[in-house]
């Protein structure tokens, strides 16, 4: 994500914004709230005059148009943000309308903006640099790749062999040669994960073969393979070393933090009844939230809350697995500054 901060009067004002990937849409989709304006280049019909030969018809032509938002929809599988709302600045004023936004176009938000805002946007302008980081999961016979997004990871093949095992070697190397074929387009970092030494085997086979990605990858030992060896090195630091504070590392964290705190009774609160209470009595130090419920009302003004008596705010991904605990919680969890006791809680 591309960034061009305009004037801003107590957080108030435009900020163009430059998507570069799915996951710059994937934040495009909570910057942008119901009631804000947004501004940018779409298609829309305008009339042609008639002919003796063709009957009147309308003729879609790209101009700009400015919004009042009321509703945003995020497709990872088409690959777009979809922004509908009420024409207010351009042709058709008053008329509905939806902005269609992908990767390479430009867009200007004029709103109230929140410092959560400020570090969403910051956090998408730095993972740009990186570009998007692989990881591959090994062992005998078995391969899984997945792209790690800023919503959560994203399998994107697997590759299985029952001749994998044991002294065939031969048969092993095939293996091994299928898959680096099928890495063939893998740019940007890259980590190899898995229990054995099936995986150090396979960056040797690689550096045989010069594979320049590959061959420079990240060595990470973990217990399994799949989805749950990306959890693993998401919450060991690995993903850390790799590129600094990356949001979902931060998310297996915390998350790790409100359970642990839970089993042990200690000073933690979850679901909106306890937060709000939490944060009432300015005990909120971490103030954590399930990304499908920010634009709740309740939620939006929790969030004020929390920030205006200086928690720090982390929302979560519903699409990983840290996410998904915090929504089985209520969808809103703190870790607090001390202890609140039950009697107060009542």
């Amino acid at each position: 994500m591309k960034a061009e901060f305009g004037e801003l009067k107590e957080k108030y004002g435009e900020i163009r914004l430059f998507p570069e990937s799915i996951d710059d849409l994937w934040h495009l989709e909570h910057l942008i709230s119901p009631g804000d304006l947004v501004s940018g280049t779409t298609f829309r019909s305008v009339e042609t005059a008639p002919d003796k030969i063709r009957p009147e018809k309308a003729e879609k032509r790209p101009v700009r148009l400015g919004l009042r938002v009321e509703r945003v929809e995020f497709s990872s599988q088409g690959i777009r943000l979809r922004l509908s709302g009420i024409i207010e600045q351009g042709v058709d004023v008053g008329s509905y309308h939806t902005i269609n936004v992908e990767t390479e176009n430009e867009i200007s938000v004029i709103k109230q903006w929140r410092p959560m805002d400020f570090e969403r946007i910051d956090r998408a302008v730095k993972s740009s640099v990186y570009g998007v980081i692989h990881i591959i999961t090994l062992e005998e016979g078995e391969a899984e790749l997945f792209r790690l997004r800023q919503f959560g990871p994203e399998s994107v093949l697997a590759l299985s062999s029952s001749s994998g095992k044991g002294a065939e070697t031969d048969l092993r190397s095939v293996f091994f040669g299928q898959l680096l074929s099928l890495l063939a387009e893998i740019t940007g970092p890259c980590i190899l994960a898995g229990p054995g030494f099936v995986k150090e085997d396979f960056l040797t086979f690689a550096r045989g073969k010069k594979n320049p990605v590959v061959e420079r990858a990240m060595v990470v030992e973990t217990r399994r393979i799949g989805r749950g060896a990306v959890g693993e090195l998401i919450g060991n630091g690995a993903l850390d070393r790799l590129i600094g504070d990356l949001q979902l590392s931060r998310e297996v964290r915390y998350m790790d933090e409100v359970l642990k705190r839970i089993a042990q009774d200690g000073p933690v609160a979850y679901g909106i009844r306890e937060v709000a209470e939490a944060v009432e009595f300015g005990a909120a130090e971490q103030l954590l939230v399930a990304d499908s419920l920010l634009r709740d009302p309740e939620i939006a003004e929790l969030i004020e809350d929390a920030e205006a008596r200086k928690a720090g705010i982390v929302v979560l991904s519903g699409n990983f697995e840290p996410g998904e605990r915090l929504s089985a919680l209520g969808g809103v969890a703190a870790l607090l500054r001390y202890r609140i006791t039950k009697q107060v809680r009542g």
